[in-house]
């Protein structure tokens, strides 16, 4: 581990200022793949869109989308039975399903409420935009936390549909249940701060107020023409 990795790291032990920091942080610890023309930054809208931005300005890497809608319980919204990715896919906590008894139609309810939701962010965010092409890509998936990971393993499994070469989760803090999930489904977990107990992600940032439609606009837009103006000067 190099001395700026290491700084990072013990930095992250206090509650972080807000994604911006977090953002910077993680852009220390994932230094080796800085200017990697085969590498891309994937944002989970819409809190993690402020941490991947920081992460691709410092490596100057592109940045795009996957985007995710967490399942919340209908009783504990907060608490994800599952979650869906563009793509069609799904993925549920079968033991959160179980212990709520939650049946189908309940899940199916939920699922295309969420499911609406993600088509219009996918308007509002892309546009006419296209997908990127993540074939034979190395893909680093950003988020601001990983409570149950959910949202998170449904970004991984959209993303391996489309054959990239390798699959790195960047997040600054995670609970320790999602962080050992996630290592067995990806090839690389960055996640500096690992709570022995996880209440709730805003916990370890001081400002973790909600990152809004427009932020997200600015942010990639911001990106994408950074992106373009790159592209010229080669």
């Amino acid at each position: 581990m190099t001395e700026d990795e290491e700084m990072a790291r013990h930095s992250l032990a206090t509650p972080m200022r807000d994604r911006t920091e977090a953002g910077q942080y993680l852009a220390q610890l994932l230094s080796a793949y800085r200017q990697r023309s085969d590498t891309i930054v994937l944002a989970l809208p819409r809190g993690g869109v402020p941490v991947a931005f920081e992460i691709a300005t410092a490596l100057e890497l592109p940045l795009d989308l996957q985007l995710v809608r967490k399942l919340g319980v209908p009783s504990h919204p907060e608490l994800a039975m599952g979650a869906i990715a563009s793509g069609g896919v799904r993925v549920l906590n079968r033991d959160i399903v179980a212990y709520e008894a939650l049946d189908e139609r309940v899940i199916e309810r939920v699922a295309e409420r969420e499911g609406a939701e993600l088509q219009r962010r996918e308007r509002a965010y892309r546009g006419s935009r296209p997908a990127p092409e993540l074939r034979d890509r190395l893909v680093i998936l950003v988020d601001d936390g990983l409570a149950t990971g959910a949202t998170m393993q449904a970004a991984v499994e959209a993303v391996r549909r489309q054959a990239p070469a390798r699959i790195v989760v960047a997040v600054p803090v995670g609970s320790a249940e999602a962080v050992a999930d996630l290592r067995q489904r990806v090839d690389e977990v960055i996640c500096p701060l690992i709570p022995g107990m996880l209440s709730s992600i805003g916990r370890w940032y001081l400002d973790f107020s909600q990152t809004s439609d427009q932020q997200v606009l600015d942010l990639l837009e911001r990106a994408w023409r950074r992106e373009a103006d790159a592209g010229g000067e080669r």
